[in-house]
């Protein structure tokens, strides 16, 4: 399948209003802008932060980040990448954690660190989106197609149906065909690489003998 870009930041700039709105559950939320999220000691390719604003809510960053399965070192992770970018930007930070993948054994979904040292307590809340349970319906939705690549791996997406839907919405993106490449990535988990192949194949091929192709 080649080589793609599987950058948050590519995804979610497909439609960060849309986006931004869904992870804080906030229907007047507004993207204003992605943020650097390069930090002096840390640097994270996986995680994206997106200024916004709300007038019910005011100024926040949200703070996105993807994990290929749960982790349970990432409360720990979460707590350092949110303090790092309340004391760069001097803005409240609103996390959230993209789980792609179920979890391997008896791994733990956590919500939440805290830690207590001579009765000192720290603790550091986040949200937790499992994608094997949200709706693949939602990647068709005109403000969230940044899910379109991953809509294979989301709840009921693992048909040849919906790999065809979403690759026929990505042809219209810029660098859709990178898209696709990531959307065929993400299809071979659940359903095997040589249907990946001649759906994508097929795909590409109706589309440089259209009209609009050539």
């Amino acid at each position: 399948m080649g080589k793609a870009d599987i950058s948050s930041k590519r995804l979610i700039a497909l439609a960060p209003d849309g986006w931004v709105k869904w992870v804080t559950k906030t229907p007047d939320m507004v993207a204003q802008n992605l943020l650097d999220s390069e930090f002096q000691w840390i640097s994270r390719d996986t995680d994206t932060l997106i200024k916004a604003y709300s007038p019910t809510t005011g100024e926040i960053l949200a703070l996105n980040e993807f994990q290929f399965h749960p982790d349970p070192r990432m409360p720990r992770r979460i707590r350092a990448y949110a303090g790092l970018a309340e004391e760069k930007y001097n803005i409240r930070v609103y996390p959230v954690l993209i789980n792609i993948f179920p979890p391997e054994g008896n791994t733990p979904i956590l919500d939440h660190y805290e830690s207590e040292v001579l009765g000192l307590k720290a603790r550091q809340d986040y949200r937790v989106i499992n994608l094997w349970e949200t709706d693949v319906e939602l990647a068709f939705e005109p403000n969230l197609k940044g899910l379109l690549p991953l809509a294979p791996v989301m709840k009921d997406g693992a048909s040849e149906t919906i790999l065809r839907r979403a690759s026929l919405r990505l042809q219209d993106e810029e660098r859709g065909e990178d898209l696709q490449r990531l959307l065929g990535i993400f299809a071979t988990f659940v359903l095997g690489t040589n249907l990946v192949e001649q759906v994508m194949d097929l795909e590409r091929q109706a589309l440089l003998e259209s009209p609009w192709g050539q």
